[in-house]
């Protein structure tokens, strides 16, 4: 692969003129671009003659040279000559093929411009080096002590890093999706049945409702089953409270269905008598004064009878840590968990095209992916695709892989880290990781990644164009 190097293109009018003079006139520099193309520097100059006066039977030659310190590199001249030296030039036969030169008749008084073009090796002094112009007036050669030399503008080759990535191609999914909750609802003592205006209630219930809705109004959305499990503290006997946790869990299933026709919705209806495991965690997080001899209670295996293990942390301290628990705990137990799941329709790229901006939740890695294929690679709606994805899919292997890809494009190696702590392993990452070292500067370490990677069939391509610009 070759790598392009340039410096900017200044319009006319931006440069000023050059110094150089002939019989009392100016040689102006109008255009000037200058890049690195492969082992060679391209040279494009266009200049500007109009306020030239060269004698008909004059000439001056102007010599183009890149300088820096002790080196320099001349250019081919441009011989300007008035008309019987043109006349005269002519008939020697020089040609730019054979002689390495340009020569031009000055047409005094007119508007006249000369493009300049050439090509001379590339060496990488000449990075941070500057164009100059010598003028000869008496055909004595650019290097004369009687020719002048006049600063021009200076080259400042881009050396960027222009890495090439790998991106990997999700798997196709079927885009099964949930949303859940957590209700909690007030009860009379010991009953079951859903009293919407109780205490409570009408908000706990509206919470249901808007994500049950949320679903069932999404165009690209299908409910396929809705889920309830019902939790019950553990305060009074065990069957008393399976028996609650049971019913009340059927009666907000009853609620979901008398509110919304569900044909061909699954439901399912699960309970927990008494959530152990949730009180476990809970004193854990806390700061009671008993706090380990409660959990010693509620973690003793032998303790079988789950109405003997309440009646054991009732006795703790004279029953002040349970009459805490009865308090500050125990509510936060007695709930529902609720789950809608559904399935989102499969969307073309188009349309897919679109929802990448608007609603992105609608789409699947893979069509995500099948809309970054529609933009040039590495463009700016390229790389700008693949960091919602990993928005969107904040924890999967290959959203992270392709996010730190566009964030290497980006030139920011920290976020490319970030993402590659998450990234599927492979050749792909070991790539990313060789472009994250380059552009630190660690060159050393890009170089021996990049070789270890040279003969892959997956990434041996862009590990060789890699290599090729970290060893120029």
């Amino acid at each position: 692969m070759k790598r392009i190097l340039s410096i900017a293109l200044l319009l006319a009018g931006t440069l000023s003129a050059a110094s150089a003079q002939a019989q009392g006139e100016t040689l102006r520099l109008e255009k000037k671009l200058v890049e690195r193309s492969g082992d060679y520097l391209l040279v494009d100059l266009t200049f500007d003659l109009s306020d030239l006066r060269v004698g008909s039977n004059r000439s001056v030659t102007y010599t183009p040279l890149i300088q820096r310190g002790d080196s320099a590199r001349a250019l081919p001249p441009l011989i300007i000559n008035g008309r019987t030296r043109q006349i005269l030039y002519e008939r020697t036969g020089r040609n730019v093929a054979e002689d390495g030169e340009f020569a031009v008749r000055r047409k005094n008084g007119t508007d006249q411009r000369f493009h300049y073009h050439a090509r001379v090796p590339y060496a990488r002094w000449m990075d941070n080096s500057e164009m100059a112009v010598a003028t000869d007036l008496c055909g004595c050669g650019w290097d004369a002590t009687s020719s002048g030399k006049d600063r021009l503008f200076p080259i400042r080759l881009d050396r960027t890093p222009r890495p090439l990535m790998t991106y990997v191609a999700p798997v196709a999914e079927e885009k099964n999706r949930t949303k859940d909750g957590s209700a909690y609802l007030d009860f009379p003592v010991n009953r079951m049945e859903i009293r919407p205006d109780y205490r409570q209630n009408t908000r706990e219930l509206a919470a249901i409702r808007e994500t049950v809705e949320s679903v069932r109004d999404d165009k690209y959305a299908t409910i396929t089953a809705i889920s309830i499990k019902g939790y019950a503290s553990p305060e009074g006997s065990y069957a008393n409270n399976e028996r609650l946790a049971k019913g009340r869990s059927e009666a907000l299933l009853a609620y979901v269905e008398k509110v919304y026709d569900l044909s061909g919705v699954a439901t399912e209806v699960g309970y927990e008598p008494e959530d152990w495991q949730g009180l476990e965690a809970r004193v854990e997080a806390s700061a009671l004064p008993a706090k380990e001899t409660l959990l010693g209670v509620i973690r003793d295996a032998s303790i079988g009878d789950p109405d003997r293990r309440e009646r054991e942390l009732m006795a703790i301290d004279g029953g002040e840590p349970y009459r805490y628990l009865l308090r500050e705990i125990y509510p936060a137990l007695r709930r529902s968990d609720y789950k809608v799941s559904y399935t989102i329709r499969p969307v073309g790229v188009e349309e897919a095209k679109q929802l990448i901006y608007s609603d992105p939740k609608q789409l699947s890695l893979d069509e995500m992916y099948r809309v970054a294929q529609t933009y040039e690679a590495g463009s700016a709606e390229f790389k700008e695709v693949f960091e919602i994805a990993v928005r969107m899919y904040p924890d999967d292997p290959v959203s992270n892989l392709n996010a730190a890809n566009s964030a290497l494009l980006n030139g920011d190696s920290a976020a490319a880290h970030r993402y590659l702590a998450k990234a599927q392993e492979g050749p792909e990452k070991r790539l990313a990781e060789g472009v994250a070292s380059w552009l630190e500067g660690d060159t050393d370490q890009a170089a021996t990644i990049f070789r270890a990677l040279a003969n892959d069939a997956r990434v041996g391509e862009q590990a060789r164009a890699n290599l090729e610009q970290v060893e120029d």
